[in-house]
């Protein structure tokens, strides 16, 4: 078992292995104390992993609640996170209990804001069961719901109190659903580690190495700048876009899929901009392709650039762009919204 230790508000250990969903109530009850469990997850991850972790925390002492939700970033929003609220009080869940985040990035955000806000703050935890959340979401204390106006627009920060990452579940990923956190991968390789470009040509027999070194790298940047106010920016590579376009086509566009269209644009941007090499833009663009990612959108540039003036990271009339100069050197770069455009519009 691979085991990273996150240093932020509150320690907490990463635990990375196959077929450890069966002792993750074992792993729990190490961390978190408690009479009640409340397994959140997407009716689709419901099906298949919701018996087997109720089961592991039922054989570790809990009494276990489900509340299942239907799937989908559409589910991210006020509506549902009160219904989680509401069913935590209905269940006389105290902040004494736990909270198990089951799914992907969706599951993770909702549980999380639900668990820093219920009785001003309960313990949770991430059990990711897709690549992108392995490798990104499950990890940093992030917690979000969106609004009609924009993604991710209110949430918390609140670490969870310990990430259990079972890559057997990705076995039973959609192949889609696989590649789009293969996009996160490739924002990892570009922001500090080439090596991880390097081995997703291989990624399925590497993929321990690969969530690995992703969480790693957010390690160090989330102990650097828990709170978002300096380098932690830079997880924002390829984003600005990628809300945009997930935004534009009412989330029927994956984030990773918006992710790999935002990394495109980007790196267009900065090739013809001169900030970063047309033999970097084209290898990363070359490896999104080969993975089955979109490196273009349907969407129009008209769309994409108003949509920007929303993003959560503009500042008056100001925003930050994160700029790909090579691999492993990133920029973050103040901009004004209309500057911000017409970088962006090289890339579109």
């Amino acid at each position: 078992m691979t085991e990273v230790t996150i240093k932020a508000s509150a320690t907490y250990r990463v635990l990375i292995d196959d077929s450890i969903l069966k002792i993750s109530g074992k792993l729990i009850r190490e961390t978190c104390a408690g009479k009640n469990a409340v397994i959140v997850c997407g009716d689709n991850v419901a099906k298949l992993y919701a018996s087997e972790v109720g089961d592991s925390l039922n054989k570790a002492g809990y009494d276990v609640h489900l509340f299942v939700y239907p799937h989908g970033e559409k589910s991210k929003n006020a509506e549902v996170y009160l219904k989680l609220l509401n069913y935590l009080a209905e269940n006389e869940i105290t902040r004494n209990d736990v909270i198990v985040a089951l799914g992907g990035g969706v599951t993770g955000d909702l549980a999380g804001f639900a668990a820093a806000t219920y009785m001003r703050g309960m313990s949770y935890v991430q059990i990711p069961t897709t690549l992108l959340a392995m490798v990104d979401s499950s990890v940093g204390g992030k917690t979000a719901i969106d609004l009609d106006s924009g993604k991710n627009l209110v949430g918390a920060f609140w670490q969870p109190k310990i990430v259990i990452c079972d890559y057997s579940t990705l076995l039973t990923l959609p192949e889609e659903n696989y590649r789009e956190g293969c996009a996160e991968v490739v924002k990892y390789g570009i922001l500090r580690d080439g090596e991880l470009l390097d081995l997703l040509e291989n990624s399925k027999d590497n993929i321990e190495d690969i969530i690995k070194k992703c969480i790693e790298i957010k390690r160090d940047i989330v102990q650097e700048d828990e709170f978002d106010k300096g380098t932690r920016g830079l997880l924002n590579l390829g984003h600005t876009v990628a809300h945009a376009v997930e935004k534009l086509t009412e989330y029927k566009v994956s984030h990773g899929e918006a992710v790999s269209v935002g990394l495109a644009v980007i790196l267009k941007s900065a090739a013809k901009s001169g900030d970063c090499s047309q033999e970097l833009c084209d290898r990363v663009l070359s490896l999104l392709a080969r993975l089955g990612l979109p490196v273009t959108t349907e969407c129009s540039e008209e769309d994409i650039l108003e949509n920007i003036d929303h993003d959560k990271k503009r500042s008056g009339n100001e925003i930050l762009l994160i700029i790909p100069l090579a691999v492993g050197k990133c920029e973050m770069r103040k901009m004004s919204l209309r500057d911000a455009r017409n970088y962006l519009e090289c890339g579109l």
